[in-house]
């Protein structure tokens, strides 16, 4: 059994929300921010990938 590589999605701003994706079936509406430094943060909740268009060459 394989398990699959959490999602990694290119956006172009800092503060973003992530409810999972998936309707009824995903998860409560987070905020997250982007650190300047790193350019890129997880979701606590669905490990889903959020990077910066800006940093997204050096990931």
């Amino acid at each position: 059994m394989t398990i699959e590589a959490p999602e990694t999605k290119i956006v172009d701003s800092y503060r973003i929300a992530c409810d999972g994706s998936e309707g009824a079936l995903g998860h409560p509406r987070v905020w997250l921010q982007i650190p300047n430094e790193h350019g890129w943060v997880e979701c606590p909740y669905c490990d889903c990938k959020f990077v910066h268009r800006d940093h997204a060459d050096s990931k």
